[in-house]
């Protein structure tokens, strides 16, 4: 699991609630929010290279 560092975040009330809305609809917590929109806008950007697909069970 990749390392979690905590960043202090100033971020507008009206975006603020916009996204926590977001995160309500999506069932995800609001850190969880802004990091999965984040990873996507970089993925698409080309910033960010996508998650390793996950390893298969071992039996």
């Amino acid at each position: 699991m990749s390392e979690k560092k905590a960043y202090p975040l100033r971020i507008n009330a009206i975006v603020l609630d916009a996204m926590q809305r977001w995160a309500d609809d999506e069932l995800r917590s609001l850190n969880a929010q802004i990091e999965y929109v984040l990873r996507d806008a970089l993925r698409r950007q080309g910033r960010l290279k996508a998650d390793p697909p996950p390893e298969p069970p071992v039996e």
